[in-house]
């Protein structure tokens, strides 16, 4: 775990001391090298499934696939954020560099961590770099209510979850993850256990987020610049799922009846949401809202707590994460070109940038679950697993990825199809740089699709 957590705090001091023309290319090089070497994770021998043991951070096959879609955004997010900060002072571009390291060995503390109260607290900690890169490298005037409403919505959710940690703390007397496991299921059955139970779900449903607590999402990726949009859509709404993954495990017989509400809405949220897709006209926040979609059939799979449903939600939450970035990455593209959002006025695009098409039309694709990538693979176990737990689930499961299909082909036919607008006649031509960005992207995705195992965490 140091092989990676090390020479990621080691990147500090280089964005800092570096000679300023090396900056982006020695950043980039140097977390490449880092998300490469954090690929030995696979190899996990281990009887009890943990590696890498140390008291305090481990791996599993849990994390393992989350950490390393951890590491792998960073070079990711440098690549695309070059020419939104190529105007910016040095100083602010070098600033900029270090809060994005800083949220990357956030996230492998929290997303390695083998004790409840420190997950909770690098949990917390990624909201600052976050907020930070939301509000001062923002596009518009709007973005500090984006902020207030990001900050807002998870601390309100996750302070109920420091307390319910604290009272499972006082019951089991360790909040060790290694331990917990092992540990017989609660059985609390008073009107108290169940507020208990709500408050340890809470905080991980607003953030991935459940349809209902999910305002704050549209607002901060819209209002966020690139990298922002990447790293929120890619990881951080992941972390909302692996909390859950790790508590449900101990949370007991309860969750049988109390989980019942949480699943029916987040069921209703894939249907209301692929409907408001829909009706968006800004690109930005229609990617926002398919990926609360998305992350309503993760936490209906995670809820139902099936072995069937954890392998599927951590495959839909990997496969999510490449493909939203992606999304994200090219709707950046086209509004550094035209300046504008508005699928209305940037349509056409096929005729101006024909390779861009074509990242378009795979990320659209793999946005709707197309066979065999593994976006399909997590979206038909879940709904196995729902089906199977209850027949009527298929309603609702059905009709959302019928929505699915239909606004990923809108959005494909509205921005790549038909005569190109007149203002738009003479668009610079793509770089090198964006289609690198989108191959490191896909290829991932695709090469996934040769060996799933990889991606089923505890059941492979």
């Amino acid at each position: 775990m140091l092989k990676i957590l090390l020479p990621t705090l080691f990147l500090i001091p280089l964005v800092w001391l570096v000679q300023t023309k090396w900056l982006w290319s020695s950043i980039l090089i140097n977390s490449l090298l880092i998300a490469l070497t954090s690929l030995i994770w696979l190899n996990n021998s281990m009887e009890t499934g943990w590696s890498t043991l140390n008291f305090y951070i481990a791996t599993d096959p849990l994390s393992v696939p989350l950490l390393i879609l951890s590491c792998w955004l960073l070079p990711l997010m440098v690549l695309a954020s070059q020419k939104h900060l190529s105007s910016e002072p040095k100083v602010r571009q070098r600033s900029f560099i270090t809060l994005l390291v800083t949220l990357q060995a956030f996230l492998i503390m929290a997303f390695g961590a083998t004790e409840f109260i420190m997950f909770y607290i690098m949990f917390e900690a990624t909201l600052i770099p976050t907020l930070l890169v939301i509000t001062r490298w923002g596009n518009q005037m709007e973005r500090l209510s984006a902020g207030i409403y990001f900050l807002f919505y998870t601390l309100a959710g996750s302070l109920p979850l420091l307390i319910a940690l604290m009272a499972l703390q006082n019951n089991m007397e360790t909040l060790s993850l290694l331990i917990l496991q092992y540990s017989e299921p609660l059985l609390i059955l008073s009107l108290g256990g169940k507020i208990w139970w709500t408050a340890c779900v809470i905080a991980f449903l607003v953030k991935m987020p459940l349809y209902g607590v999910h305002l704050w999402l549209p607002k901060a990726h819209v209002e966020a610049p690139i990298a922002g949009s990447m790293v929120l859509a890619a990881v951080l709404l992941k972390l909302g799922g692996y909390g859950m993954m790790r508590l449900m495990v101990m949370l007991g017989p309860l969750s049988k009846e109390a989980a019942y509400p949480f699943i029916l809405l987040a069921l209703w949220g894939v249907v209301m949401t692929g409907s408001a897709c829909l009706r968006q006209t800004d690109l930005k926040s229609l990617i926002a809202y398919s990926s609360v979609s998305h992350m309503g059939l993760v936490a209906g799979g995670i809820l139902i707590q099936t072995p069937w449903g954890f392998t599927g939600a951590l495959a839909l939450m990997i496969a999510h994460g490449l493909t939203s970035s992606a999304l994200f990455c090219l709707a950046n593209t086209n509004y550094e070109r035209t300046h504008s959002r508005t699928l209305l006025l940037t349509r056409g695009l096929q005729i101006a940038l024909p390779l861009m098409t074509t990242w378009w039309f795979i990320s659209s694709l793999a946005n709707l679950a197309l066979p065999p990538l593994p976006n399909l693979m997590g979206e038909l176990v879940i709904l196995t697993s729902l089906f199977n737990w209850s027949a009527w689930t298929l309603v609702l499961t059905g009709a959302g990825t019928l929505i699915t299909a239909t606004y990923s082909l809108y959005v494909f036919l509205m921005s790549q199809r038909g005569p190109l607008p007149q203002h738009m006649f003479n668009l610079p031509p793509t770089h090198t740089r964006e289609h690198l960005l989108m191959v490191l992207h896909l290829a991932p995705l695709i090469l996934v699709t040769f060996k799933p195992a990889i991606i089923w965490g505890w059941f492979a």
